[in-house]
């Protein structure tokens, strides 16, 4: 065989491997064609160079604006990635004037630019990926927070101001490929901003973390959201992953977790041929029974519907503190909390009042009481382990202990976590009932939250500069064995760990681990079940009080949360229980 011949062979093998398939007729919805008679909106262009999320872009963006806009209104909105598709303005003028949805502002936005400063001798950075397939909310906070304002800035041509609604259930988000990933994000990451979203062969596969998502989906509580998938069966299928089988994940973890979901396969490939066709009829269901609030669905998640009571959410018992730690509860049921940097202690009464404690509590971030109702506290400004009594007199216990979180066993036996920074190993110290401190493990690099199992028969640290929660068996003599990694936590795309902090247990076995991503909560064997967000975002200490241990208090940095729970939570000063028995 010649050279020429194995030449065409491997061409032709080539071509036969990255092409993409030939597109497919799909019908053309009278939406997508101007009708007579339709009033016609205007389309302007702009561009945006000063964002300060992502610094040096460049970008344009056009705003759609309905003939039946008025300015004295606040419109709808729909923000579209990669500029203008789907036959937009058409396909929004037609269904305005049918009332087949709002009026709606249309805001079309390409992805930015670093532009090269000799284009005849470098390309430009493209900021496609960067900002459409990476998870997290700083593409959603650039829209909110930079893109949409400069659109409420402008004027149409004949001079009406434009007003967009703040509300996210007037507003919609969507795009193609990597576009698409970005949208379900923005409204993942920000559901009181965007509530809509339109999917088109989507990219939920490992570029940047989105093929997380169907786990996500799954273990997250459920989110206000809309959601209209399309994918065709001769998508992608590369390095990265498989699309066609991606998008059909997504769509059985929104369904198994309780949302509102809709799909349309194709045959189709990676184009836009088949959105295009089906654009129209996804914003009539996105849009349908608007203004009527989208709500949030049931997950069948059976951990989720353990815990959660249907209409219970989270409440704010208290802000403005400079940073919330400590929460620990006593006999009673009341909770009690730390402000650090206020050097100040706080209790939360069984009627939910708070009220300051009237004592310098020496920049404590650690609570716990014993099974004589004494509390403790690691001073972090005398380096000191400190005991209070039922009428706040002080008893230094431990000196030249820089501590962070403890916790008291019911046998007197205390575990301190003392980190030295995140880059260095730090340490958990025993300190007996007869004041003798014991150095028990060294190495954890910032060793935080510590907390027993409800038999009191092992001890959980967490690890802030990880992703793990560590476990060790207790000796008779309190010393500790059998360390293990154990609990393997979610860490956001925008950081490097999970911040683990404090976390407790439930009386079944449960670990509530605080967290960046707000509650992981753990079985047994150390697998994340649920995710519970919290208002505040980052959590950085739990416990469970009221009169039935059953409401859940959360610290998270100026705040405190609480909500209440279907399960009881257990508490050292008590005697150790067995949870059940786990299931493998």
């Amino acid at each position: 065989m010649n050279k020429l011949l194995i030449a065409l062979l491997l061409l032709i093998s080539a071509s036969q491997i990255f092409a993409q398939p030939a597109a497919i007729s799909y019908p053309v919805d009278s939406a997508s064609i101007e009708q007579p008679g339709v009033p016609r909106g205007e389309v302007l262009k702009f561009t945006f160079d000063n964002s300060v999320i992502f610094p040096g872009t460049w970008r344009e963006y056009w705003v759609y604006v309905p003939a039946q806009y008025r300015a004295d209104k606040p419109a709808c909105v729909y923000v579209g990635q990669d500029g203008i598709q789907w036959k937009a303005p058409t396909v929004f003028d037609n269904l305005i004037y049918r009332n087949e949805m709002p009026v709606t502002i249309g805001v079309f936005v390409m992805h930015g630019r670093v532009r090269a400063a000799n284009g005849t001798v470098a390309n430009d950075r493209f900021n496609r990926s960067f900002e459409y397939d990476g998870l997290g909310d700083a593409y959603a906070r650039f829209i909110v927070e930079e893109i949409l304002p400069a659109v409420d800035k402008q004027k149409t041509t004949d001079g009406r101001a434009i007003h967009l609604s703040k509300n996210g259930n007037d507003r919609a988000i969507g795009g193609l490929s990597s576009g698409a990933v970005c949208a379900f994000t923005a409204a993942w990451e920000k559901p009181a901003e965007f509530s809509r979203v339109f999917s088109a062969i989507g990219t939920y596969i490992g570029l940047r973390g989105a093929d997380d998502y169907p786990t996500l989906i799954r273990k997250y509580e459920p989110k206000p959201l809309r959601v209209f998938l399309q994918d065709g069966s001769k998508d992608l299928n590369i390095y990265a992953g498989d699309w066609w089988m991606a998008n059909q994940t997504m769509e059985r973890a929104l369904t198994f977790s309780g949302y509102e979901v809709t799909h349309v396969w194709g045959e189709d490939g990676h184009n836009g041929n088949h959105g295009t066709s089906v654009f129209p009829a996804a914003m009539r269901w996105l849009w349908k029974d608007w203004p009527k609030p989208i709500t949030t669905g049931s997950s069948k998640n059976k951990y989720l519907s353990e815990l959660l009571i249907p209409g219970q959410d989270w409440e704010l018992v208290g802000e403005g503190y400079g940073f919330t730690e400590g929460t620990a509860v006593n006999a009673k049921g009341e909770v009690f909390f730390q402000d650090i940097p206020g050097s100040k202690t706080y209790k939360i009464g069984l009627d939910g009042k708070v009220t300051m404690l009237p004592l310098d509590a020496k920049k404590a971030s650690a609570n716990c009481f014993d099974a004589d109702g004494k509390r403790y506290t690691t001073a972090a400004a005398t380096k000191q382990i400190i005991r209070y009594d039922a009428n706040d007199k002080a008893t230094v216990v431990a000196n030249d202990i820089d501590g962070n979180d403890l916790v008291v066993a019911k046998n007197g036996n205390m575990y301190v976590t003392a980190p030295d920074g995140s880059e260095k190993p730090g340490k958990l110290i025993l300190i007996r009932p007869n004041g003798e401190k014991v150095i028990v493990d060294e190495g954890i690099k910032y060793p935080n939250g510590v907390a027993l199992t409800p038999d009191q028969t092992q001890l959980y640290v967490t690890e802030s500069a990880s992703k793990w929660v560590w476990i060790y068996s207790i000796n008779a003599d309190g010393t500790l064995t059998n360390k293990q990694r154990y609990g393997w936590l979610h860490v956001p795309d925008n950081a490097g760990n999970a911040w683990s902090d404090g976390l407790k247990s439930d009386t079944a076995g449960r670990v509530y681990v605080t967290s960046r991503l707000g509650l992981q909560v753990m079985d047994q064997l150390g697998r994340v079940n649920a995710i519970i967000p919290i208002p505040g975002g980052q959590a950085s200490n739990v416990c469970f009080g009221g009169a039935d241990f059953d409401i859940l208090y959360v610290s998270s940095r100026d705040k405190v949360y609480r909500r209440k729970f279907k399960t009881r939570g257990v508490n050292p000063f008590e005697a150790p229980c067995k949870p059940m028995q786990p299931g493998l």
